[in-house]
């Protein structure tokens, strides 16, 4: 008889939880208080940024060894699932305007100590950026190359895993709020489940089991831009407001900024619409008869260090604090959770695993 594994939350990160699950030969049942097209999580809202190499600005090398990982992994995932799903690896180009181009040179310094290999970061003249945007021709008269990094559309991902799940017969408990966790036992409003292991994988509403997880906001804007023609993600460095502009198909952009420390789900304001978008005309001005398709706001869930971790007591195991790298190390962290599902061994916890 095959061992069952209860996974609360399906967030991408539950939802290839349960993917590794059921292909390692587990019966899963999921349980969410969404429904099953996770339209009401941060994963939906989520830029889809794989991306390991240009977020060493801000992250830890671990986040890259995970992130690198992921990359080895997405393929696999993405032609296993049966439905198709916008995946790119055409690289990531980071430019300035002149007068920005010390901002160019400090990320630069603080990328460059912590690449484990030569050839992950390129350096570009005019011509190099040129070659590989040519509509930023003349615009941008330096810039950095990350060939190994990539995207994809989240909005294919999460309905492809949905159908992969329920056709291979996963019990999915959506409109479900769990009312208790414990090793072993999920306890819903009406119901009580029992388990051979149960994985946490509730971000931001497991706070009240874990006061250290904070929420970090996120807004993005997708835009139809039939004058704009970019092959690759772009990033444009800038003191007050960096930004990221992500290619999908049918001229449709994805723009997005830093992370924001606030929990606020209120819409995005006028200031901060109008800072996001004014930055994105100064990059490209064919920008600016762009059509507004949404502006979307989430909160992802963070620890202090943001850096995720993994806990594994007998029965349990709780997966969480990806911040803003959900995308990017989901399959790594997914494919840690399956593997001491499977050993029934404690792991350690995310931040120390090297490999």
């Amino acid at each position: 008889m095959a061992n069952t594994v209860g996974i609360i939350g399906a967030g991408i990160l539950g939802r290839l939880i349960a993917l590794g699950a059921q292909a390692a030969g587990w019966e899963v049942s999921i349980f969410d208080r969404d429904s099953r097209d996770g339209r009401n999580s941060c994963s939906w809202v989520g830029a889809g940024m794989t991306t390991p190499w240009t977020e060493l600005d801000k992250a830890e090398p671990v986040i890259a060894k995970m992130g690198q990982r992921s990359l080895e992994l997405w393929p696999q995932i993405i032609s296993s699932l049966p439905r198709p799903v916008f995946f790119q690896k055409a690289g990531s180009l980071v430019v300035a305007h002149r007068q920005d181009l010390g901002e160019l040179e400090m990320f630069k310094s603080r990328i460059r100590p912590k690449l484990p290999e030569q050839g992950l970061m390129r350096e570009l003249d005019g011509h190099g950026v040129a070659a590989l945007e040519p509509e930023l021709a003349g615009r941008f008269h330096r810039g950095v190359f990350f060939p190994e990094e990539g995207q994809l559309e989240p909005r294919d991902v999460l309905p492809a895993l949905e159908d992969a799940l329920l056709t291979a017969g996963v019990n999915w408990h959506e409109h479900t709020r769990v009312a208790e966790i414990k090793p072993h036992r999920v306890v819903t409003e009406k119901d009580v489940f029992g388990f051979d292991q149960v994985i946490d994988a509730r971000g931001l509403a497991a706070r009240e089991q874990n006061l250290k997880l904070r929420g970090v906001r996120g807004e993005l804007a997708r835009l139809h831009a039939p004058d704009v023609s970019f092959n690759r993600l772009v990033r444009l460095m800038h003191p007050r407001y960096p930004l990221y502009i992500i290619p999908r198909p049918n001229k449709v952009y994805l723009i997005g900024a830093t992370s924001i420390e606030s929990e606020a789900m209120t819409p995005v304001t006028v200031k901060s619409g109008l800072e996001l978008l004014s930055a994105l005309y100064s990059l490209h001005p064919g920008f600016a008869e762009a059509a507004i398709l949404e502006m979307a706001v989430h909160c992802r869930p963070a620890f202090p260090d943001n850096l995720p971790q993994i806990t594994v007591a007998p029965g349990l195991i709780s997966a969480n604090g990806l911040y803003r790298h959900g995308y990017l190390i989901s399959p790594a962290i997914a494919e840690k959770v399956v593997q001491s599902m499977m050993s029934g061994k404690p792991a350690s916890e995310v931040q120390h695993v090297e490999s």
